[in-house]
């Protein structure tokens, strides 16, 4: 386990090092451009719910998270547009100087070679922690199930619902936010949306992108629509919202 985990505010220096970590995030996954607007921004504008995990001097996890009023008008529900609503949301309420009632998770992101120690545990523990300490009674999390990229057909709210015998979630992510203290509130069907042309998606993943219809493109949660003869393919991923109770 790492000697400390502390908040960007209070080791703004660790900023630079904590983005240049290596990490397994697949290719297309950094082309959200409702990310590529914002997330970025995160640190600088809520840097007391930004984590960095840290093994002498080298930063080995991150974790982001971003205050938001998921209890405003026309709001009070979790949205179905998963990560890229609540971070537009979480911007658009910090500059319109409306008060956040709620923490979502962002990211949980450990170094390779710090794989399969805890680490993703012990970070979900440290932004409950992060998020309490600022007052916070509720953290949620748009969840990317770790083990649905080997089910790309099988509907969200399929996946979900197994179970093992002593009643925790089959998906091992699913299953430490549970333990954690989470409960699974829906599926947002549209969580992440990846759009870009053949040539694009042909850099991203390897694969041909030839054919109309669907492609199962490793590390994707449900297949790529491609249309080839309109020179695209979008991937819309589904996440599983959570929501941790806390104790302020």
């Amino acid at each position: 386990m790492p000697e400390l985990v502390t908040t960007l505010a209070d080791r703004p220096e660790l900023e630079a090092a904590m983005w240049a970590m290596p990490d397994t995030w697949p290719v297309f996954m950094g082309h959200d451009e409702i990310a590529a607007a914002l997330f970025h921004h995160v640190p600088s504008t809520f840097p007391h719910l930004c984590l960095v995990a840290t093994d002498g001097d080298e930063v080995v996890a991150r974790a982001f998270a971003a205050p938001f009023a998921l209890h405003a008008e026309r709001r009070g529900t979790l949205p179905t547009g998963g990560w890229d609503r609540a971070l537009t949301w979480a911007f658009r309420d910090h500059r319109e100087g409306t008060k956040p009632d709620t923490v979502t998770a962002l990211e949980i992101a450990v170094r390779p070679d710090h794989l399969g120690a805890g680490m993703s545990q012990h970070m979900l523990g440290a932004l409950r922690t992060a998020a309490a300490a600022a007052g916070f009674d509720e953290l949620v999390a748009p969840v990317r199930p770790n083990g649905k990229h080997a089910e790309p057909h099988t509907p969200m709210a399929e996946y979900i619902a197994r179970t093992r015998d002593d009643g925790l979630p089959v998906d091992p992510w699913l299953r430490t936010h549970v333990r954690a203290g989470a409960t699974i509130d829906s599926v947002a069907p549209r969580s992440m949306v990846i759009a870009g042309s053949l040539r694009e998606w042909r850099e991203w993943t390897g694969l041909p992108f030839d054919e109309s219809g669907e492609v199962t493109v490793p590390e994707a949660l449900v297949p790529v629509q491609c249309q080839v003869e309109h020179d695209y393919a979008v991937y819309v991923e589904p996440n599983v919202w959570v929501r941790h109770r806390l104790s302020v």
